[in-house]
């Protein structure tokens, strides 16, 4: 299918000419469009009086939009080769990647199946496993093109099938996947095979945003056989194969010699030999000695007090990234005592959000205003949180009708140190604006096995790029108006759902940015959440490591 310019380019290019849109952003609309990374950076630089119509991509430029630069001149020194690289990081439980709720369990897996797309530490997402994409003039239709010649390490070529098969699998209510909320513009008579290397999408609703939720962490690309469970099956195009996968303990990963894809210099990847993740409990400071000690070479994930102990230390790379990555406190809006808002606004009065941060994060990270929306996203508006005022939460428990002190039991995973001191100082403060929280600590794992059942909890959340796609993942119904499966607050706001959904299908990034200060509002004011914070995250690995990119997201992608 020959490229063609979507007409939102030219009107983006318009916007980047008048000032109201970044050179980034410009470059993230236009490939998200169908433009190649190459194609939009041009079109970024020349502006829109400049542009000639593109051709079709060549087969060059289609290698340029691949997650990893491809060479365009001379091939680069080699890079050295070999070797087996361990990383502390968990090893979860895990049967079908669209229910992952957690990042850490797409940790290992990640390097078995590939995405459709791959969206970059900057935020610009481009083809993967998809050669191309095409969108309709109305973002209604989407067409998807495959790469040709890839193969599972079994041996089979991946094909149009294996993609509507996993779109039936993320569309498919007894799945129990994340995409399901994040879709919801989508229903799975929508998914229409072309041929076998196309798929076409029609859509119920319009959106921008469909590449990226292709490298939604949940969206791993299984083949048509799937039968339930990767650990039995870890049949994958990736780069690697499973050759050991202990859940608590540690697995390993072993370099395929057939990997589609090539490295910098211009050879097959994967670089190394063997991955091999161990899970070192739960502790941080046994992660830490680990380090220290030359057991392993990098910390997945690592805590703030990782980051202590290494940040001054020349031995260890460290870098920082701001993130829209929280510990949200969430409440079931349809369970006593929070049906009545007043009752949450007045819990949201009961955060000392200095305090918490520095307990909690010793300062690294900002401030939150109970709206899911961070500084890090471009759509984020600074609204300001509720003061910290204990009288304030007094009044509205009185006005509420309700006996104080409110008695209420918060549920907290104990191995995430930032949550517990969260939990802590909110415990001691709220006890003086009229509640008496009980806490209780448990291990993440089990968190996790209940975590939208209890009446009152904190749930890690991590980065997205832009705020809309958190939004439609957690705080919205379905099309019945039954929350989606990880809105674990089950709160519904249909005007809040309205305008998620618009903001979905703004191109303008001043004009979403309008509707998602709307959105900011509505959920401070009568939502489900407080978010006291939103975190850094860090990369820590010794220096005979290279090449691995800090990703807002956390993603371990380690090639």
């Amino acid at each position: 299918m020959p490229f063609k310019m979507h007409p939102l380019i030219p009107e983006a290019q318009d916007l980047l000419r008048q000032g109201r849109m970044s050179r980034r952003d410009f470059i993230r609309v236009a490939t998200l469009l169908g433009a190649t990374a190459a194609g939009a950076s041009a079109m970024a630089a020349c502006g829109p009086a400049a542009t000639p119509a593109p051709a079709a991509p060549t087969a060059a430029a289609a290698a340029a939009a691949t997650a990893v630069p491809q060479p365009t001149a001379a091939p680069k020194p080699s890079i050295l080769r070999g070797g087996i690289l361990t990383a502390r990081g968990r090893v979860d439980r895990a049967d079908h990647p669209a229910r992952f709720s957690l990042v850490s369990q797409s940790h290992p897996w990640r390097h078995v199946f590939d995405y459709l797309t791959y969206t970059d530490p900057k935020g610009i997402t481009t083809p993967y496993l998809l050669d191309k994409w095409q969108a309709s003039d109305d973002l209604k239709t989407w067409t998807l093109m495959l790469k040709q010649g890839i193969k599972f390490n079994n041996g089979q070529e991946l094909t149009a099938d294996d993609v509507v098969f996993n779109f039936g699998q993320w569309l498919n209510p007894d799945v129990g996947s994340s995409l399901l909320g994040q879709m919801s513009y989508l229903e799975p008579t929508g998914v229409e095979k072309v041929d076998n290397y196309t798929v076409r999408l029609n859509l119920k609703d319009p959106t921008i945003f469909l590449p990226e939720h292709l490298f939604h962490y949940a969206s791993l690309i299984l083949p048509a056989t799937f039968g339930g469970d990767i650990t039995r099956e870890p049949i994958g195009t990736g780069a690697f194969t499973m050759a050991e996968y202990v859940p608590g303990e540690r697995c390993r990963l072993v370099r395929r010699e057939d990997y589609w894809r090539m490295g910098e210099d211009g050879s097959p990847l994967p670089y190394l030999d063997e991955i091999v993740y161990v899970q070192l409990g739960d502790d941080p400071a046994a992660w830490l000695t680990a380090l220290k000690s030359g057991q392993v070479d990098m910390i997945v994930e690592p805590p703030v007090t990782v980051w202590e102990g290494v940040k001054d230390d020349p031995a260890y790379t460290v870098l920082s990234t701001p993130t829209g990555a929280t510990r949200v406190l969430r409440v079931r809006v349809d369970q006593d005592p929070w049906k009545d808002n007043r009752v949450r606004q007045a819990l949201k009065h009961c955060h000392n959000r200095e305090k918490i941060l520095a307990l909690a994060l010793r300062d690294q990270g900002v401030i939150g205003d109970d709206s899911h929306v961070a500084p890090a996203q471009p759509e984020y508006n600074n609204i300001g949180p509720y003061p910290f005022d204990t009288e304030k939460s007094k009044a509205l428990l009185t006005e509420a009708g309700v006996t104080m002190p409110v008695k209420v039991e918060l549920n907290v995973a104990s191995d995430w140190p930032e949550s517990m001191a969260y939990a802590q100082a909110l415990k001691e403060d709220a006890a003086k604006g009229g509640f008496e929280i009980t806490l209780k600590p448990m291990p993440a794992t089990q968190y996790w096995e209940g975590w939208t059942e209890f009446n009152m909890g904190i749930t890690w959340w991590s980065h997205r790029p832009l705020a809309p796609m958190l939004l439609s993942q957690a705080y919205v119904g379905d099309a019945d108006g039954k929350p989606v499966p990880w809105n674990e607050s089950y709160w519904v706001d249909e005007e809040f759902s309205a305008l998620v959904k618009e903001a979905e299908s703004a191109l303008d990034l001043a004009k979403r940015k309008e509707i998602v200060g709307k959105l900011q509002t509505i959920q401070k004011e009568r939502g489900s959440i407080c978010t006291p914070f939103f975190m850094n995250v860090w990369q820590v690995h010794t220096k005979n490591v290279h090449g691995v990119e800090p990703s807002p997201e956390e993603f371990s992608i380690l090639h």
